[in-house]
């Protein structure tokens, strides 16, 4: 009995054994992927490599396509399209195609079974290892957290004439910058998602508390008197002496708890010697020069430009020094004299405090390009502007958004702003170096997205009459270079941003039957 029970365990290990080597001879055999395997959620069961790499393919270039990131609470609402294309994103598809196909290829004949059998029954999906452009995706997010309603505002500073002015921020959302690239990140890998619509997380966020001293450390400077030195020819431009009592910007901070702006007096210390003394030209070559046109006919909104352009007139940078246009100009307030004028607000064009002053920062961002200095900040609107071309604009927002860039020259430079007779200048000065490279802005159009038309009822028009509230403009998606030339030949063409304008759309007011 029991050398019988042995003989039925022996054919049956010898039949499996055979039946092995026939599953095993008829895989390895094949040209095509397993039953039950999935790449990205997508069944390429029996296919060759060949078949699922086109379809993998097709289905990868739908996701480069544009999606919605919206945001919504109560009242509240904003939206962003996404571009995915402009992320630059590689699906890495070759390595994923490659792993499914060797899936019960791998090991021994038993190993190699088991493994067959597991995927059929209980199937395997192979995730993407997708890479992109982070940098892009990180700036995209910054941008988002800056536009939201009720967006979180920081505490900053300014130097409005002698005295140093201190703004409280307010409590605000801001986007949940690891929620978001997750939902992104998923989205993009799993090729079954058809939704194209993600909600945006957002965090509610304090504001950076004020320390009175780290401010003092960023202002605070020691008068210097100017000098140069002639082997090489280097020159040290003077520094003013600047500090405030720290005590009293302490008690005065604690004292008015309900105040958004805390004024505090500055102490200012002439040096002996200036650059004016060393009676040398430190400023005799035009680095560069940008202009752009305004409607002289628009008073409030030239009152704008010309404030803004008085704050910045003259700055002199000295080398490694860095511009920030928020703190130069200061926050957009009735009291600093600011008027009303049109700015883009929720896809609208409406008036708020300080419009226009983007021209300034736009004509600006230009000049400082042009001169081959560092942007180191620098965000586009959420539409296309009237006075520069797409990719040429940067629009700052005080506590949000800002223009920054260094002076990366061997000199320091000068600003020189000035607006006039329909036209906003800005005029960049230092000395050339002994290798001056010349500079020019490239703009590569990707896509154009097409405005909308919406119709709204206005009750003061008769049955059938129409009226434009806001002509439509397209959105469009571009690439920005920078192109530097040595001699008149062209050196580098480097990437300087990858922007989205989105479409304005076409507002129509009309009666329509009760």
């Amino acid at each position: 009995m029991k050398n019988k029970k042995l003989l039925i365990i022996l054919i049956l290990v010898i039949i499996f054994f055979i039946l092995s080597i026939i599953f095993s001879l008829l895989n390895f055999g094949s040209n095509k992927i397993i039953s039950g395997v999935y790449i990205a959620n997508t069944d390429i069961s029996k296919m060759t490599k060949e078949n699922a790499s086109n379809l993998l393919k097709k289905i990868a270039n739908e996701k480069n396509n544009e999606i919605t990131l919206e945001y919504k609470a109560e009242d509240e609402e904003y939206e962003k399209k996404l571009d995915l294309s402009i992320l630059n994103i590689d699906f890495n598809l070759d390595n994923a195609i490659n792993n499914a196909y060797n899936i019960g290829r791998n090991g021994n004949i038993f190993q190699s079974n088991f493994e067959i059998a597991k995927t059929i029954f209980f199937k395997e999906n192979i995730d993407l290892n997708i890479s992109l452009d982070e940098k892009m995706l990180n700036t995209i997010i910054s941008d988002i957290s800056s536009n939201l309603p009720n967006k979180l505002i920081q505490s900053g500073y300014y130097i409005e004439d002698k005295n140093l002015v201190i703004t409280k921020g307010s409590l605000g959302i801001i986007v949940d910058k690891d929620s978001l690239i997750k939902k992104i990140t998923e989205y993009i890998q799993d090729f079954s998602q058809t939704n194209t619509t993600l909600s945006i997380p957002v965090k509610f966020v304090e504001p950076d508390k004020i320390d009175i001293d780290k401010i003092h450390a960023e202002i605070h400077k020691e008068a210097k008197n100017a000098y140069f030195e002639e082997d090489p020819f280097k020159v040290y431009p003077e520094v003013k002496g600047i500090d405030f009592d720290v005590d009293k910007a302490k008690q005065l901070l604690n004292e008015n708890n309900d105040n958004t702006e805390i004024t505090i007096p500055l102490k200012y210390t002439n040096p002996k010697t200036t650059l004016k003394n060393l009676k040398i030209n430190l400023f005799p070559d035009e680095l560069s020069t940008f202009f752009t046109q305004y409607d002289e006919k628009n008073k409030d909104r030239n009152t704008n430009l010309k404030i803004a352009a008085a704050k910045i007139d003259g700055t002199i940078l000295s080398p490694g020094e860095e511009f920030s246009y928020n703190k130069i100009v200061g926050a957009r307030s009735i009291e600093a004299g600011y008027k009303e004028a049109k700015i883009y607000q929720n896809g609208k064009v409406i008036d708020g405090l300080g419009g226009g002053i983007c021209q300034i920062s736009s004509t600006l961002y230009n000049a400082v390009v042009l001169a081959n200095l560092d942007v180191t900040e620098r965000f586009n609107h959420q539409f296309i502007t009237s006075y520069v071309k797409p990719g040429r604009d940067a629009t700052v927002a005080y506590g949000s958004k800002d223009l920054k860039f260094k002076n990366n020259r061997t000199y320091p430079i000068r600003i020189d702003v000035y607006v006039s007779n329909g036209m906003a200048t800005v005029d960049i000065y230092g000395i050339k170096e002994k290798q001056e490279k010349e500079v020019s802005i490239e703009i590569e159009t990707i896509s154009t997205i097409p405005y909308e038309t919406k119709y709204i009822t206005d009750s003061s028009l008769t049955l059938g009459e129409e009226k434009l509230k806001q002509r439509g403009a397209d959105g469009v998606i571009v690439n920005s270079y920078k192109i530097t030339k040595e001699n008149g030949t062209i050196i580098s063409k480097e990437l300087l941003s990858k922007d989205t304008y989105k479409p304005l759309e076409r507002i129509i007011a009309k009666c329509q039957k009760m």
